[in-house]
């Protein structure tokens, strides 16, 4: 659209005023040609008489449309108003006048006569109007068939770049090695497994492989005659135990004919880099699947085995491609229903349909293709050695690409940061442009080969940061324990205000009762809540004012008691006064205290579990652990039976709170469990037990589970 000569053309003028009273604003239309095409023009002023200048002037051709701002001097592209369903205002009417109805659009805005509208309803040939009286819906939807068709042919050069790229990209791929991938596979990762079919009758069992398909019956058991001590050909075959197939000679696992519905497979993901262009890198996606099926006919005595076969496939999900000074593009491999053909796509499928990458082997020739890339440093192979277990190449390329120092990181052993950084933790590097890793670690030098010695792990890495933000100097051995203590910045801050590190190091071990670098979950957990404990019963003490430079106070002969006394000190009131509601308010608690715990409880060598006594106690509980198991919700469902509040305690220290389970009534499954702070000590171990104590409560009675003493 040529604004300029449209700004040159002069104003068609309002010279006098229209004598409908509702009327506010005047339209007057005129056909101009500008750069020899016609172009529609709609002038709108205000009724009143000598208006020369316009509020705005709309413009249309063929393909075009603008709207010229008299008083601003601007062009917009904005329709003559907004969506028709949903406001009614026009792009001339000020803010205090929008809102009107249809009808009083219709008597404030007109034409100055019919001719205007002839002239609308001719240019925007093609529109359909159901009610002509409304002749600015001609305008806007000759407009709005503007902006559709000019999206739609924004979107299709945009989805026709897109193609182009992805065809460029598929003609630029390596022929995918699908023969060596599926030996590779079966070698590698299904261990050239096959199957021995069987079915017995008697003294004779019927085989069928899977490896040559072949079925025969042989005798497995001597049978009383002479003849059959002699007919024996096979062993006997028994489920899972491996055999040899008597047609072909090949091993196989045995598989009772009655256990297997048709077929059963096998799956894995792998990894397989090639080289794209001249420094570029894609990582093919592929899953390989091994089906072994069992073919059956109906026989005399119902089915019998006809034969059997095994089947290796593949199909490549997706591609990463990665160029240098690009970003990673991934095209996936997609299925047409209504066509039923493969295609490759450049996005992703959505909800649950979407199509994951995971970790997954990398098979060798993507070393050797990595040579003369952009990744050729980026000591992926070594990394995968060094973690020995499926790593996702396409998440790491993604961080070595930003995050360079990673090749300096995996060569020196640091793996655990590296595994941080793969999975997006950057909260770990304190210099991300620094090359010393020192310094990228923000740690003291020094640290460094405790570190490497340690392979990185992100606790030790915490605390060595730690120390250097405290601008405190700790052995390698308080390192070593502090990280198993799990302590916080603060709290060792509170702690070494009155006391060294190393005599917090040597309390806290004196009072869990374990020594440090045991290697023992069971220890190390002791050992991370007695911590907390002690780094609490600090922090209370202080609060309410103690000295702490007196040793009694620093070390008091019974932690756990001083602690439930610090707490019960430090909210007295606030705990009496809800201990004494609860106590109103929940009493069934206490009364069928009996009749839960002919239920509930259970102990062995370790620990017990039993139900709460009472409201108070719940209460109690989640004060003594700081979680929130002592809110009226859980005190409730406990009141009204639909779970119930169990504690589980040491058997040395019954009385001393250690985790809190909240178990369903109706199906008993535990909804959830914690220790002190939300946290859960010791998980997989105490995970362990939990569901042993469910099966007990489902297999044995009341009567024949341990009593307490």
């Amino acid at each position: 659209m040529k604004k300029k000569a449209i700004e040159r053309i002069p104003y068609l003028g309002l010279k006098k005023k229209l004598r409908q009273k509702d009327a506010k604003y005047i339209g007057i239309t005129a056909i101009r040609i500008v750069g020899h095409e016609k172009h529609l023009f709609l002038e709108m002023y205000r009724n009143a008489k000598n208006q020369t200048e316009p509020l705005v002037r709309v413009v249309l051709n063929k393909k075009e449309f603008g709207t010229y701002i008299p008083e601003t001097g601007e062009w917009n592209r904005r329709k003559i108003m907004p969506d028709e369903y949903y406001d009614a205002y026009f792009i001339w009417e000020t803010p205090g006048e929008r809102g009107c109805t249809q009808k009083e659009l219709e008597k404030q805005n007109i034409l100055q006569n019919s001719e205007d509208l002839e002239r609308i309803k001719k240019f925007c040939k093609g529109v359909e109007v159901w009610d002509s009286t409304k002749w600015w819906k001609y305008i806007y939807r000759y407009e709005q068939n503007i902006s559709i068709t000019a999206r739609r042919k924004t979107e299709e050069r945009r989805y026709e770049r897109r193609q182009n790229a992805l065809n460029d990209r598929i003609s630029h791929t390596k022929e995918l090695p699908e023969k060596k991938i599926l030996e590779t596979a079966d070698s590698l990762y299904f261990h050239h497994a096959h199957y021995l079919y069987y079915k017995k009758r008697g003294c004779f069992a019927q085989i069928a492989c899977s490896k040559c398909g072949g079925v025969m019956t042989d005798r497995w058991k001597e049978g009383i005659s002479f003849e059959s001590q002699l007919q024996c050909g096979i062993e006997e075959p028994r489920e899972g135990k491996v055999g040899i197939c008597p047609l072909c000679g090949a091993h196989g696992e045995y598989k009772c004919q009655g256990k297997v519905k048709g077929y059963h497979s096998k799956s894995i993901h792998l990894f397989l880099g090639q080289k794209y262009k001249d420094r570029g890198m894609v990582l093919r996606y592929i899953k390989v699947t091994k089906k072994w099926c069992l073919g059956m006919i109906g026989g005399e005595n119902g089915p019998e085995m006809f034969n059997s076969s095994e089947e290796l496939a593949g199909v490549e999900i997706a591609r990463a491609y990665f160029e240098p000074g690009k970003k990673l593009q991934i095209d996936y491999h997609k299925y047409n229903w209504y066509d039923g053909k493969d295609f490759w796509d450049d996005c992703n499928l959505y909800g649950n349909a979407n199509i994951t990458i995971g970790e997954a082997p990398i098979l060798k020739e993507t070393y050797q293709e990595m040579e003369g890339t952009i990744f050729q440093y980026s000591a992926l192979k070594e990394y995968t050695a060094a973690v020995r277990e499926a790593v996702n190449p396409i998440s790491y390329f993604e961080r070595y690409q930003q995050t360079p120092q990673i090749e300096v990181l995996v060569k020196l052993g640091l793996i655990g940061v590296v595994k941080e950084l793969i999975r997006y933790r950057y909260g770990i590097v304190t210099d991300q442009d620094a090359r010393r890793p020192d310094k990228f670690l923000g740690i003291r030098k020094e640290s460094v080969k405790q570190l490497i010695a340690a392979e990185g792990d992100p606790g030790i890495l915490n605390t060595m940061q730690m120390e250097k933000r405290m601008q405190q100097v700790w052995t390698g051995e308080q390192i070593e324990h502090l990280t198993e203590t799990g302590l916080g910045r603060g709290q060792i801050e509170t702690a070494i205000r009155y006391m060294s590190l190393q005599k917090l190091l040597n309390r806290i071990e004196k009072y869990s009762g374990c020594e440090y670098g045991t290697k023992c979950s069971g220890a190390e957990q002791k050992i991370r809540s007695t911590a907390t404990t002690y780094a609490d019963y600090l922090n209370m003490r202080q609060s309410l004012g103690y000295d702490l430079n007196n040793t009694i106070y620093q070390h008091p002969r019974n932690l756990e008691e001083a602690h439930d006394e610090m707490v019960r000190e430090s909210h007295k009131e606030e705990i009496d006064k809800r201990l004494n509601e609860v106590a109103i308010r929940f009493p069934d608690i206490q009364s069928r205290y009996r009749e839960l715990r002919k239920k509930y409880f259970y102990e062995d060598d370790e620990y017990l579990i039993r139900p709460a006594r009472s409201a108070e106690e719940i209460v109690m509980e989640g004060r003594t652990l700081h979680h929130c198991v002592g809110g009226d919700t859980y005190l409730r469902r406990h009141d009204r039976g639909e779970s119930y509040i169990l504690m589980l305690r040491d058997k040395k220290q019954p009385e001393r709170p250690y985790i809190t389970v909240e178990i369903d009534s109706r199906k008993s499954s535990i909804r959830q469990w914690y220790g002190a702070h939300d946290r859960k000590p010791d998980q997989k171990n105490m995970q362990r037990w939990l569901n042993q104590y469910l099966r007990q409560l489902e297999e044995q009675p009341a009567a024949m589970r341990t009593r307490t003493a």
